[in-house]
């Protein structure tokens, strides 16, 4: 069984920058592919950006490529998703989700493993 928690959600401008973590537990954390995915209200959730296990690998969606990146440190079982210039459209609950296969795909489907969310909200 995994554990995740994420953390670093809030208030922030437009024009901002957020932090937000997500701490595991259970398997080796190195072992998991890690993804970031949101969900606004009323819309489906969405993909965000996903790292492979090492780290020397990341993909984002399109809407906020050149914003976000992904990182993680294995040695703290934590993955980040630092997040810069922060529109409203950003507005979401974000979840981490972690992939047992060590996949680290935009689908949400690949991953077991759900935290339960931070709301990020970007005023304009």
């Amino acid at each position: 069984q995994v554990q995740l928690v994420e953390s670093g959600g809030g208030l922030v401008q437009a024009g901002g920058s957020l932090r937000l973590s997500c701490a595991a537990s259970g398997r080796p954390f190195s072992s998991y592919g890690m993804g970031w995915f949101r969900q606004a209200p009323g819309k489906e959730r969405e993909f965000v950006a996903a790292i492979s296990r090492s780290g020397g690998s990341t993909v984002y969606a399109g809407s906020v490529k050149g914003r976000f990146t992904i990182s993680r440190d294995n040695g703290k079982n934590t993955v980040y998703l630092q997040m810069n210039s922060l529109k409203p459209e950003d507005t979401a609950v974000y979840y981490c989700a972690a992939a047992p296969s060590g996949s680290y795909s935009s689908s949400g489907l690949r991953y077991d493993y759900w935290g339960q969310g931070t709301q990020v909200t970007v005023s304009s």
